[in-house]
């Protein structure tokens, strides 16, 4: 009997025979399945999709135009500019604060482009910033997003659990902040984001660490029990100030979690639409693998050895196995611990490496979504057993954002 796994290589391997490799592909059965799994487990609330996750115009788009997504999440102010400019969406949420002097100008500049994108602040200094770059009654009202900063702080302070995103933590300091910014010409307040990466962006159950899973699970628990509390405050503060048209929060790994907050407006996702390797770490919901990159073998350095040019594409993060790409077509192969995935060779090792020959394809997954995007030119859009079209991805219109 052919395995789910089989089925997938002899798919990827029929759609591609006209490619030499490394290419990357997208399999979009498996994008638009998780689409709508995303879009039921946000319960109602529209998704915003996370750019960062994609880095492909076509397939941001492809996602906005189901149902229950709406706007884009932008990792930079350039890149915000560009998808408004190229009519992929007219409300672009640029998620961290920008210093670009150049793109800032070009913003106050175009009053279009000033109504379409929010920019992302958590302190007065950047607000002096753009005051420097265009000052108020020389430019339209720029729109701006008030960053609430997620992390749990237990024992009054003295541990951190999540990321050290912005210095703004408590009701009272979104509040303070708030004020400053409705008090500044030049500058309309219209959202509040909380992103909790401590439960979005990590998974509860990592393989072979049962203890440590648990201890996640706990964490994660107490840690949206305060949350909750902590941003329905924050939010009802920042509202004394302004009408605010959303507040954000949420990740694909707590997309229903974050749904339920009675305070939030909108969740972000954009990683589940890919499925990369991090989130078979999840036990709530785990997305189907949609992207792969194909790399060949080129030699046999030795009895059950297969080794494929190229295969080190690593993802951002703490220098640890859980960020290097899986082999993961055929079924039975692994990276060898002394070499791991090597920037020009890659050998593998196990059941199926015996099997492989020269010229054989070895299909991966990386280990996060939207970085496998920096590697290719292009993503190669399979459905069935065929490519029906190939979309450049940012790398391959020019652009390097970051």
């Amino acid at each position: 009997m052919v395995t789910h796994t089989e089925q997938l290589r002899r798919r990827l391997d029929a759609a591609t025979a006209h490619l030499d490799p490394p290419y990357a592909v997208v399999d979009l059965a498996a994008f638009d399945a998780n689409a709508t799994a995303l879009a039921e487990r946000a319960g109602g609330k529209p998704i915003r999709i996370a750019s960062k996750s994609l880095r492909c115009r076509e397939l941001i788009a492809r996602a906005l135009a189901r149902p229950g997504w709406r706007g884009v999440m932008a990792f930079t102010l350039p890149e915000a500019l560009r998808l408004v400019e190229a009519g992929v969406s007219d409300d672009v949420l640029v998620a961290y604060p920008t210093a670009d002097r150049g793109a800032l100008a070009r913003l106050a500049a175009d009053p279009a482009l000033a109504g379409a994108v929010t920019l992302m602040v958590d302190g007065t200094e950047q607000l002096d910033l753009i005051d420097t770059v265009r000052p108020p009654g020389r430019r339209p009202a720029l729109r701006i997003c008030l960053e609430l900063d997620a992390s749990w702080r237990p024992l009054r302070g003295r541990v951190h659990v999540g990321v050290r995103r912005s210095p703004v933590h408590s009701a009272r300091a979104a509040g303070a902040l708030a004020a400053a910014v409705a008090g500044r010409p030049g500058f309309r307040l219209v959202g509040l984001m909380a992103y909790e990466a401590q439960i979005a962006g990590l998974g509860d159950a990592p393989p072979g660490r049962a203890a440590y899973g648990t201890a996640i699970r706990l964490a994660q628990r107490g840690s949206y029990r305060e949350l909750l509390a902590r941003r329905g405050a924050a939010v009802a503060a920042v509202r004394e100030h302004a009408d605010l048209e959303f507040v954000n929060g949420g990740g694909t790994g707590s997309l229903a979690a974050t749904s339920a907050d009675p305070a939030v407006t909108e969740v972000t996702a954009g990683s589940g639409l890919y499925g990369p390797t991090l989130f078979d770490a999840y036990r709530a919901w785990r997305p189907t693998p949609a992207a792969f990159f194909a790399c060949a073998v080129v030699r046999r350095p030795g009895p059950g050895l297969a080794t494929v040019l190229g295969g080190g594409w690593i993802a951002s993060g703490p220098a640890a196995q859980s960020r290097l790409p899986r082999p993961w077509l055929p079924a039975g192969l692994r990276l060898l611990g002394a070499e791991g995935a090597g920037e020009v060779q890659t050998p593998l090792a196990g059941r199926a490496a015996a099997d492989l020959r020269v010229g054989d394809r070895v299909w991966f997954r990386h280990a996060k979504a939207g970085e496998l995007c920096e590697h290719v030119n292009e993503l190669h859009l399979v459905d069935g057993d065929a490519v029906v079209a190939t979309a450049p991805t940012y790398r391959g219109e020019g652009h390097a954002y970051l």
